[in-house]
C-alpha cells in the first residue's frame, strides 16, 4: 500500500534516518523541517499523513496539528506524533488536538508500518466518500450540517476481561456521556455488535488474545460492524499481539495501566471520526437519490461521472472504461425495447458487482457505461475490463425473450493526476472502436498514439455497433 508521508522534525539527523526508513518501504516521503514549512508543504502537496514531531522551536507539534486540523483542506489527514515524551499529559494533550496517535523515539519500525496501514485503510475509505459528495455538492446538492464535537448520547461496547478493568472503563466514558454496554465475551460481544448500533467498541486483551484478534476479524467480515470503530486495550507485553490487531481492522489503542484521560480522547476521536463519515454517506446517498442517478439501471448518471472524473483528475492518476454492448441495435429491433432494458439492467448490476466501493461505474449514454478506477495502473485497468467483459458474456441475461447471449468491448484510458478528462475519454473512445472492429467481445487499452491525438466530442451511444 503506497502513499505519500510528509515527515516534520527540526533534527536533520532525525529527518533522514524516518525518511530512508520510508522510502525502504516504497513510500513517497516529503520533509519538512519547522511548522511553518510543515503548514505550507501540507497545503499545497496534501501527503496522505503526515509524521509530527512535537518538539520544535517556534511553532511546535502541538501548534501544527491544530492548524490542520482547522483548515478543510487538510483537517481528513491522518496526523502522528512522534516524540520523545512518555508523559500520558502530553498525549491526551496531543488527542486533542487531533492527533491520531503517537509513536515514541527512538521510533520502532514495527510498529510504525502498522499503525501506517492502519491510517490509510481508515482515510482510504475517508477519501472515497469526501471525493464523491464534494462532487454531488459541485452538481449544486447541499450535504446534511456537520455533526457536533459532542459525544453525549453515543454507544460504546466494552469487552472486559476483568470486572474492575471494565467498570473503570465504563465509568470514565460516563463521564463523556456515552451509553455503555459491558459484556463478559467475545460471542456475547459479537452477538450485540451485530446489531449495527454501537458507535465504538472498546476490546480488552487479555490472557489468550486470539480470542479478540478472532472477533476483530469476524467484525470486519460483517457489513454491519464493517465501519465500526476497534480500540485494543492491551498490555505493553502484547505488543506483536497488538500489531496483528492493527492489520485486522483495529483503529486505535489504549495501553495499560490505562488512563482515564487517554482513554476518553481516544474514543471521543474515534466517535467523531465515525459520524464525520456517517455524514459524508449521508449526504452522498441523498445526494445520489436527488439528482445523478440513472432511473433505467440505478447507476450513476452521466453528468456525476464528467464531475466525478474531473475532481479525480486534480489529485491523482485514473483509469477511464468505456463499456459498450455489443450489437445492442438488434436487440431492440429483434425483441423490442422492453428485452433491451432488461439487458441494461442485468449488465449494469455484473458490472457493479465486480467494482470496488471506491470505484464509479455509470450509464453514460444509450447502451454505453463509463467506468472510472481511482489510482488504477495500466496492466491492473485492463485486469479489470477483462474480468466484466468475462462477467457478462459467461451465462446469457435473463428476460421476458428467454435467455438472451450478451457481450461487451471495452476501451480503456489511462492517464496521470492533471490529464484532461476530455482527453481521457477520447482515447478510451478510440480503444473502444479498435476492439469493435477487431470482433467485439474484447478490451483494448488506448495506445499513446490515441491518448495523443483524442479529440473528445458529445456524442450519443453507438446503437448500431
Amino acid at each position: 500500500m503506497t502513499a505519500r508521508i510528509l515527515a516534520v522534525d527540526d533534527i536533520a539527523t532525525n529527518l533522514r534516518l524516518l525518511e530512508a526508513k520510508l522510502l525502504a518501504e516504497y513510500y513517497e516521503v516529503l520533509l519538512a523541517s519547522s511548522g511553518p514549512e510543515a503548514l505550507q508543504i501540507a497545503f499545497t502537496q496534501l501527503p496522505d499523513i503526515i509524521l509530527l514531531d512535537v518538539m520544535m522551536p517556534g511553532m511546535d507539534g502541538y501548534e501544527v496539528c491544530r492548524a490542520l486540523k482547522a483548515d478543510p483542506r487538510t483537517h481528513h489527514i491522518p496526523v502522528v506524533m512522534v516524540t520523545a515524551l512518555t508523559d500520558t499529559v502530553e498525549r491526551v494533550r496531543g488527542l486533542e488536538a487531533g492527533a491520531d496517535d503517537f509513536l515514541s523515539k527512538p521510533v520502532d519500525n514495527a510498529t510504525l508500518f502498522a499503525r501506517l496501514r492502519a491510517l490509510l485503510r481508515m482515510k482510504q475509505v475517508h477519501d472515497a466518500w469526501r471525493l464523491r459528495t464534494e462532487t454531488a455538492r459541485e452538481l449544486g446538492i447541499g450535504g446534511g450540517a456537520e455533526p457536533t464535537p459532542s459525544v453525549e448520547g453515543a454507544r460504546a461496547l466494552v469487552l472486559g476481561v476483568d470486572a474492575a478493568e471494565a467498570a473503570r472503563v465504563r465509568e470514565a466514558l460516563l463521564a463523556d456521556g456515552f451509553l455503555v454496554y459491558v459484556v463478559g465475551s467475545p460471542d456475547e460481544a459479537l452477538r450485540r455488535l451485530s446489531q449495527g448500533d454501537v458507535d465504538v467498541a472498546l476490546l480488552a486483551m487479555g490472557p489468550d488474545p486470539g480470542e479478540v484478534l478472532r472477533l476483530a476479524s469476524r467484525l470486519r467480515a460483517q457489513t454491519a460492524t464493517r465501519d465500526l470503530p476497534l480500540i485494543l486495550l492491551a498490555d505493553p507485553a502484547q505488543k506483536e499481539e497488538l500489531l496483528r490487531g492493527f492489520d485486522l481492522g483495529a483503529n486505535d489503542h489504549c495501553l495499560r495501566p490505562l488512563d482515564a484521560n487517554e482513554l476518553r480522547a481516544r474514543t471521543r476521536n474515534q466517535v467523531r471520526r465515525k459520524r464525520y463519515q456517517d455524514r459524508l454517506r449521508a449526504d452522498l446517498d441523498r445526494s445520489l437519490e436527488m439528482a445523478v442517478t440513472d432511473q433505467l439501471t440505478g447507476l450513476r448518471n452521466r453528468r456525476y461521472v464528467r464531475r466525478h472524473l474531473d475532481s479525480l483528475l486534480r489529485t491523482e492518476m485514473a483509469a477511464v472504461l468505456i463499456i459498450d454492448i455489443d450489437r445492442f441495435k438488434s436487440i431492440n429491433d429483434t425483441y423490442g425495447h422492453n428485452t433491451g432494458d432488461a439487458a441494461l439492467r442485468e449488465v449494469a448490476e455484473r458490472l457493479r458487482e465486480q467494482l470496488r466501493a471506491a470505484d464509479v461505474v455509470a450509464r453514460y449514454g444509450g447502451e454505453e457505461f463509463l467506468a472510472v478506477l481511482a489510482g488504477t495502473e495500466a496492466a491492473e485497468a485492463m485486469r479489470v475490463a477483462e474480468r466484466l467483459r468475462t462477467t457478462v458474456a459467461a451465462k446469457p441475461v435473463t428476460t421476458e425473450a428467454g435467455p438472451l447471449p450478451i457481450t461487451i468491448s471495452i476501451g480503456v484510458g489511462v492517464g496521470p493526476a492533471g490529464s484532461s478528462a476530455d482527453r481521457l475519454i477520447g482515447a478510451a473512445d478510440a480503444a473502444l472502436y479498435r476492439a469493435k472492429n477487431e470482433g467485439r467481445n474484447r478490451a483494448h487499452l488506448a495506445t499513446q498514439e490515441e491518448l495523443d491525438r483524442a479529440i473528445p466530442e458529445e456524442r450519443p451511444g453507438r446503437e448500431a455497433t
